[in-house]
């Protein structure tokens, strides 16, 4: 059975940015992928592309150098890209190696079983992301058995769905940009709605990106969160296609978009909705002049010109409450992600009521050689991003490193005291 330092779990941003690392420190280590390099990336759907500008792309050793900083990288251009990161430092990834179970053998190493054989590592670093499983609202079970439903990871084209209207229960960035390239595509579209924060694409000259760097937003602390369970929450909402522009509520209601409240149940044929759009409005609008506050805060410091911030439009709330599903075609469900650690890992302990890894700096409290990089807030907000990945890839690797060679020296000394004269 081959072993090796440290496995790594997944060939996305995160675990090339972590094998980047350890290949600057000389350590041995493979890169397990389920399918190719950038396979979650390249199940995305065919029109999907960053919300992030391409300057973000900041993985180390491997930013972006194409000649577009200021727009944003395709799906296609993402995977091409994190090709050629791999192949820029001979990444050592065992494409098709699905890991199918972890376990810790006697003797002290993890014992990985994967779709390619079994394998041994000292330690081991999980970039697979903490989003591993779709959320799917309770209310929403007892939908027409008739009516076809996905996820929105198996959406890939409006020619792809059933014809007929098409529900979308979940209003976060993946929410709105296939409700938009839906509706664009010709199809009657009914959004059911979360709450989100929404932004302007573009201020004083400057991608919102931009201004979220400037200000520290993405340099939030977990500790700046109000819970553990506010890394639920989801993005801010935009769109980086065409250019890139904004994307929220009040864009998709005007091109004629139906939006409704969270789902609540069904009852015979038809979807029931609850009366809380208006709510979910006024929060989305909460977090929009609470990150303008910050924003007109840092023009002040630095001596900018003060933003032209006007108030949010008004908003007219349906009344709707329920909708007939008959002449649907599908629903999509869009609601985000959960951690999945639990369904696949034996230490249940090692994660948090809401499934998130326990840890410091990635490295996890609970099981020894156990590491993470690529999960949201794992240091700070930008963690699981292009942007931020790799400053956590180097924290890792650098405990690794130090870990590595304190287990060294002892069984050094330990060799040593078992050789002794007796």
């Amino acid at each position: 059975m081959d072993r090796v330092d440290v496995a790594i779990v997944g060939a996305g941003h995160a675990g090339l940015a972590a094998s980047h690392e350890l290949a600057v420190r000389g350590i041995d280590h493979v890169v397990l992928e389920r399918g190719r390099v950038a396979q979650t990336w390249r199940d995305r759907w065919d029109s999907f592309c960053l919300v992030t500008p391409n300057w973000t792309v900041q993985l180390p050793g491997g930013a972006y150098d194409g000649d577009d900083p200021d727009g944003y990288l395709p799906r296609d251009g993402i995977v091409a890209h994190l090709e050629r990161y791999a192949s820029s430092f001979s990444a050592p990834i065992r494409e098709q190696s699905a890991v199918l179970a972890i376990d810790r053998t006697d003797s002290g190493p993890f014992r990985l079983q994967t779709a390619g054989g079994d394998l041994l590592a000292d330690r081991i670093v999980l970039a697979t992301g903490a989003y591993q499983r779709s959320f799917r609202p309770a209310a929403a079970a007892d939908l027409p058995a008739d009516l076809p439903r996905i996820d929105v990871n198996d959406y890939r084209n409006p020619a792809g769905l059933p014809p007929g209207d098409i529900l979308i229960i979940g209003s976060g960035q993946s929410g709105c940009q296939i409700a938009e390239e839906l509706h664009e595509a010709g199809r009657r579209v009914v959004l059911s709605c979360g709450r989100a924060p929404w932004a302007p694409r573009r201020l004083g000259g400057h991608d919102i990106v931009w201004w979220l760097v400037e200000c520290g937003f993405l340099d939030a602390p977990l500790s700046s969160l109000p819970d553990l369970g506010a890394r639920l929450f989801a993005n801010i909402l935009s769109s980086g296609h065409d250019g890139g522009h904004d994307l929220h509520l009040r864009t998709l209601q005007a091109m004629g978009v139906t939006l409704v409240g969270r789902i609540r149940g069904v009852e015979g044929k038809a979807a029931l909705f609850a009366d809380d759009l208006e709510s979910t409005i006024e929060w989305s609008d909460g977090r929009y002049r609470q990150l303008m506050e910050l924003f007109q805060k840092l023009t002040s410091e630095r001596g900018l010109a003060p933003l032209d911030l006007p108030e949010p439009a008004r908003f007219d709330v349906p009344s709707l409450d329920r909708v007939s599903l008959r002449g649907f075609g599908a629903v999509v469900f869009a609601g985000g992600f959960r951690p999945g650690y639990r369904e696949w890992l034996p230490w249940q302990d090692a994660f948090d009521e809401y499934g998130f890894p326990i840890q410091s700096d990635g490295a996890s409290t609970i099981v020894p050689g156990l590491y993470f990089v690529g999960v949201h807030f794992l240091r700070k907000r930008k963690s699981a991003l292009f942007y931020g990945v790799g400053e956590d890839a180097a924290i890792v690797a650098a405990a690794l490193a130090d870990d590595l060679q304190v287990t060294a020296a002892l069984g050094r000394r330990h060799s040593a005291r078992a050789a002794a004269p007796r």
